[in-house]
């Protein structure tokens, strides 16, 4: 996401840091090449046309143009102006004083409603609610079937009453939720293809209905202006209280992100980051503004990690790697869990400055199941001890894992620059993320480096 958008941002503020004291013309070029960069990006010509023009004010001020670092203190304004833009502080779900709280998702046809319906009764079940997903989609073909597989997945109860009016729907549930101990009910509701009267009464109906303590309104991030476009008229209506940006992973401009908020005033709550239940997040402007401007994103990066790492097994891991004991088991059990953690490349991408270091970086996730098969075609001495592994071993878990000779060969010469590589740190607390000794290995002539 905002690839296209942070390579142009950080080569611009690039050339800034090249010129040492700047001035104004310096600013004013610089603002040019970031007005463009916002553009193709997608985002809003009046938001643009703002934005660039708040950063320029402040960025010509005596303070700036005589301060030993001017360049840093253009990039601090811009990422200031980048938090504001996309609303400043971090959205979370209003929870009522007296449960249930009624979270009303909305949206038009094929922007996710029902899926993220789902994302979000997951991350609140984590936090400790009990929630209740109500399937008041009735027009939509197995609308109803995927919401109750979905809740089946979860281990979270979906209340249904087939093709009946959604009003009265969306009023028995509350009873349910109440009745049953539950503290969360999620409606998801009907979309059409656009937005018409049909589809704004009934939505009208349900909310005088049940009083939702939130309206959200989910939209495709890929539908760019669009997506803009349809927040603003469902805001009108209906009163949003905030906004679920499905599909962001996939829009590499993420002009939407950048525009929602100024152009609508609604607040960005949550994004879709993947397909899996659990690939939904908080929606950070700080942290997407770091992001952008090539900054990493520690925190989120430290949060991921919480969730998918087991305390007790790292504390395992930190006293084997301080007495050196690191086996290709405990190697294999680290890239499980980071699986967890959802994709390599946009964990690095979080990183700060690695990103940028490995931009020509070719990372084929499929690596890392051939070095899976790899390992679980070794025999557990070979595991513990990968010395005792020669070429007639080597040719046998080849032939077991369906790699090659030189794949297995290869595995086994990275495992051991990296067992090197922790001898060199005192604390392993630094090598949290394992496989980090492979990175940036130069590939064949021709080729990108590969991370495996």
């Amino acid at each position: 996401m905002f690839q296209g958008l942070s390579d142009k941002l950080q080569e611009t503020f690039k050339r800034l840091k090249g010129k040492g004291k700047l001035k104004e013309a310096d600013v004013n070029e610089a603002m040019r090449e970031v007005r463009v960069a916002l553009l193709e990006a997608d985002v809003n010509f009046k938001v643009v046309k703002d934005f660039v023009a708040k950063v320029k004010e402040r960025s010509i001020g005596q303070e700036v143009l005589e301060s030993l670092s001017p360049a840093q203190h253009i990039i601090k304004i811009v990422h200031e102006e980048m938090i504001t833009l996309m609303g400043g502080a971090t959205g979370k779900i209003l929870i009522a004083s007296k449960p249930p709280t009624v979270v009303l998702l909305i949206g038009l046809q094929g922007a996710g409603k029902t899926t993220h319906a789902a994302k979000l009764a997951n991350m609140m079940k984590k936090q400790g609610k009990h929630p209740l997903l109500v399937a008041c989609d009735i027009y939509r073909p197995a609308a109803i079937k995927q919401l109750q597989v979905l809740g089946e997945q979860l281990n979270v109860p979906v209340f249904s009453m087939g093709q009946e009016d959604p009003v009265e729907i969306a009023k028995a549930s509350i009873k349910h939720a109440n009745s049953n101990g539950q503290d969360l009910v999620i409606i998801d509701t009907a979309g059409r293809l656009h937005i018409n009267e049909e589809l704004m009464g009934e939505l009208k109906g349900i909310k005088a209905a049940v009083k939702p303590h939130e309206i959200l309104l989910v939209v495709d991030a890929m539908t760019g202006q669009d997506a803009v476009n349809v927040a603003e008229s469902f805001h009108n209506d209906l009163g949003l209280d905030g906004v679920i940006l499905s599909k962001l992973d996939g829009d590499t401009r993420g002009g939407a992100a950048l525009s929602i908020k100024a152009v609508t005033g609604c607040t960005i709550k949550f994004v879709g980051m993947g397909e899996k239940m659990d690939a939904l997040e908080l929606f950070h402007p700080d942290r997407m503004a770091s992001r952008i401007l090539g900054m990493g994103d520690v925190l989120t990066l430290i949060e991921k990690a919480q969730e998918s790492f087991d305390e007790k097994k790292t504390k395992e891991m930190e006293q084997k790697l301080r007495k050196q004991e690191f086996t290709l088991d405990d190697f294999l059990e680290q890239m499980q869990q980071m699986k967890k953690m959802g994709p390599l490349s946009s964990i690095l991408e979080m990183i700060p400055g690695v990103g940028k270091q490995l931009k020509d970086v070719q990372i084929d996730e499929k690596d890392t199941a051939h070095i899976e098969a790899i390992i679980r075609s070794m025999t557990t001495e070979e595991r513990r001890k990968p010395t005792v592994i020669k070429d007639s071993r080597k040719k046998r878990i080849a032939k077991g894992s369906g790699t090659s000779v030189q794949e297995v060969g290869r595995l086994l010469k990275q495992f051991e620059q990296m067992q090197k590589m922790m001898k060199q740190f005192s604390n392993p607390a630094g090598m949290g993320i394992p496989g980090m000794g492979m990175l940036g290995k130069k590939g064949k002539k021709g080729k990108k480096p590969r991370l495996v």
